[in-house]
């Protein structure tokens, strides 16, 4: 992967090879510094299917068995067919793609196609080894700007995602042992893949016989094209999540470069550009991920110091909002240590803190209450930059207004919420994690176990 290298200040070393003087090394090193940054978003390079990155994150896994057909109808004598209505707001061709997996066959990956039948992809790879490019129709074309376009879920289907695109996205299978195989994805962190260069996004959702409908819109890993939900229950009951302005991509961009002029710190690499026109914006999390050379690896570790200095001497007091009521944890020697939890925390590393998901935050449904209640606060914390502010000996006890307002912090997830129509999207794992009875929710998700339809806007809300 080709790795993005930024350089915000002339070497000095290299001024002296020009035989200036030192008096002009001092002046053209301070100018350096003082002197706007310039946003250097990452350049996309859309490749093929050698240049994918096949991992957890972009890939739906299964088997499906010899005698299963390619493609099944619509299930019209059960009852478990959902409506779904896409208004799309943005001028140009724009395609919709559904797939998930069967849970009536064994959870095997499926396609939608745009009669409205699941496609099973067979397990197929190219005889060079590279990824086989799925060739059956799975784009859905959208009715023109202004316009809406409904759409039939046949049945029951399970980690779903319903992906939208300004032109056509790629989808790719990798064979397997013993008839497993992958269906690969557009991955918004591979500045390589082959779909890099289309303006994409996608709502997460789930629809089951016990649990009816589950969607979710995230931007814990980017944010891309601009969707929002709108959920009718049969009831005629509404729950929406409405996402993002229509041109928050740009501006999420602008005042992360803004950013990157205040800390010198690669904010403004989280944008995806190509031939000028940004794409996406990764989060700090993905885009580590994605670089080891990230320039974000000690970001958090003065702030991670300085925490465990303050609680040594006095404790921090984890409200736990279950059971458990309040537990006082302090720090001794390395570790952070809470009554009742059974695990000592050590210090996390910014990868960690922007992850929430390893380290000293990974959580097993095993653990005691009161870890799976501290790790979810201690981590929003430290992504909100409250834990040494005047009341963050508490957490969580202080309102958004206290949020991202001392560094360092997750100012990525800062500007996202700037432009959210209604606040709601979590960037980051936990950003769902607020005061009792504040009233904030920062879920982007709809549910309901009598579904009706689900409503969809691609590209900002509806004006």
């Amino acid at each position: 992967m080709k790795q993005v290298i930024l350089s915000r200040t002339l070497p000095v070393i290299y001024l002296i090879m020009l035989g200036l003087s030192k008096y002009a090394v001092v002046v053209a090193t301070v100018l350096s510094i003082i002197a706007p940054t310039v946003a250097r978003p990452t350049e996309l390079h859309p490749g093929d299917a050698s240049d994918l990155i096949i991992n957890a994150q972009d890939t739906i896994n299964g088997t499906i068995s010899a005698s299963a057909s390619k493609t099944q109808g619509i299930h019209a004598t059960n009852g478990t067919a959902l409506k779904f209505t896409i208004t799309n707001n943005i001028a140009g061709n724009v395609n919709c793609y559904i797939n998930g997996q069967d849970p009536n066959k064994n959870n095997a990956p499926v396609m939608l196609t745009p009669n409205f039948l699941w496609y099973y992809p067979t397990a197929s790879t190219n005889a060079d080894g590279t990824p086989a490019p799925v060739t059956e129709s799975v784009a859905i074309p959208l009715n023109a700007q202004g316009l809406t376009t409904t759409i039939m879920i046949p049945s029951y289907v399970v980690s779903a995602r319903v992906w939208f695109a300004v032109g056509e996205l790629q989808f790719f299978t990798v064979a397997g042992d013993n008839g497993s195989f992958s269906v690969v994805q557009p991955s918004q962190s591979n500045p390589a893949d082959p779909s890099a260069g289309i303006n994409w996004g996608f709502i997460e959702f789930s629809y089951t016989a016990d649990g009816g409908i589950y969607a979710n819109i995230s931007y814990v890993d980017f944010v891309g094209l601009p969707l929002g939900m709108s959920l009718t229950d049969t009831s005629n009951g509404v729950q929406t999540a409405l996402g993002l302005k229509a041109d928050a991509v740009t501006n999420v961009c602008n005042d992360l470069a803004a950013q990157a002029v205040k800390d010198s710190l690669p904010w403004d690499a989280l944008c995806q550009s190509i031939n000028g026109t940004v794409m996406r914006v990764l989060s700090p999390n993905d885009y580590m991920a994605a670089n080891k050379s990230s320039g974000f690896e000690t970001y958090f570790d003065d702030y991670v110091n300085e925490v465990w200095d303050n609680y040594t001497s006095k404790p921090l007091v984890i409200d736990t909002q279950n059971n458990a009521g309040n537990v006082s944890c302090t720090v001794s020697g390395d570790t952070l240590q809470c009554p009742d939890d059974g695990i000592n925390y050590s210090k996390p590393s910014t990868a960690d803190i922007f992850g929430c998901n390893s380290g000293p935050f990974v959580t097993n449904p095993t653990d005691s209450s009161v870890h799976q209640a501290t790790v979810p606060r201690l981590c929003a914390a430290f992504n909100r930059g409250t834990l040494l502010l005047p009341g963050g000996d508490v957490q969580p006890s202080l309102g958004a207004d206290s949020y991202y307002t001392s560094g360092p912090s997750n100012f990525y997830s800062a500007i996202v919420h700037k432009y959210e129509v209604d606040g709601k999207g979590y960037a980051f794992a936990y950003d769902d994690v607020n005061p009792s009875g504040d009233g904030e929710n920062a879920s982007g998700t709809v549910s309901s176990a009598n579904p009706s339809v689900l409503g969809v806007t691609v590209g900002g809300p509806s004006s």
